[in-house]
């Protein structure tokens, strides 16, 4: 199952509807013993989607400038990072980086193709 919405459709009217989609499912709160964090940017701050992220299990964290400023500082900050290079490594497939495909499936394989070849690349290389 897959969620895909259009590039001017903001955060907050998807959010619930991107977790509930999420792929790799997690543990059940009943099992796991500790409470499953989800870290999320202002974008998402609203009152109707903490409820609903609380409702689904999770803790929200959504920073604001101030508190993401003091996390700089501190000597583990977030690691926002990794999801920037992964968008950069998608992006260097020029048909991934503009979507020419009409059909949902159609790009949603595309994308699997190239992250196939991205972790082969990443286990052949290095």
């Amino acid at each position: 199952m897959y969620f895909i919405t259009s590039a001017n459709t903001h955060d907050v009217t998807v959010a619930t509807n991107t977790i509930d989609n999420i792929v790799i499912k997690r543990p059940s709160p009943s099992k796991s013993k500790h409470k499953q964090n989800l870290c999320l940017d202002k974008a998402y701050h609203s009152k109707e989607v903490e409820q609903e992220i609380i409702k689904r299990g999770y803790i929200p964290h959504i920073l604001h400038r101030r508190e993401e400023i003091k996390l700089l500082q501190k000597k583990h900050p977030a690691r926002r990072w990794v999801v920037e290079r992964t968008n950069s490594w998608d992006n260097r497939f020029r048909k991934l980086f503009t979507r020419y495909e009409k059909k949902d499936e159609n790009y949603f394989g595309l994308v699997e193709l190239a992250n196939s070849l991205i972790i082969s690349r990443r286990l052949i290389l290095g």
